[in-house]
């Protein structure tokens, strides 16, 4: 048995963002599980899939790391614009979507900035993907 499919509306968290957000996931592969569209590992584009966190904590943030300098190293977060530097992984080695893996609950993206995204709740809670 594999884990509940991720889909839009799951909830994904980084760990250098201050708040969890929800993932959108365009209708455009037209492949819906409980009526919702299914993710893919290409839908990982900054604030169209993934949105802010809210504010973000990482110093390699340019903008957290000016405003932590100007504030003589207190750590000032700043607002968060995801930069993820590629897909989902890993994907579903069973389940394609549009020739796409599907995102699993075990997925993560990386953000440029240090962050770690990750999916904290999928969305899905009756159907089960591989």
């Amino acid at each position: 048995m594999g884990a509940p499919a991720v889909v839009t509306t799951a909830q994904v968290v980084c760990a250098m963002g201050a708040a969890p957000a929800t993932l959108t996931v365009l209708p455009v592969s037209r492949v819906l599980v409980e009526g919702k569209p299914v993710a893919t590992v290409r839908d990982m584009l900054p604030l169209v899939n993934v949105p802010t966190f809210g504010m973000c904590m990482s110093l390699a943030n340019p903008s957290v790391a000016t405003a932590t300098a100007a504030a003589l190293g207190v750590l000032v977060p700043m607002p968060c614009v995801p930069v993820l530097t590629g897909p989902w992984s890993p994907g579903s080695a069973k389940t394609l979507v549009g020739g796409a893996p599907t995102v699993q609950q075990s997925s993560m993206c990386q953000c440029a900035y240090g962050g770690v995204v990750q999916v904290l709740l999928p969305g899905a809670t009756k159907t089960f993907i591989g």
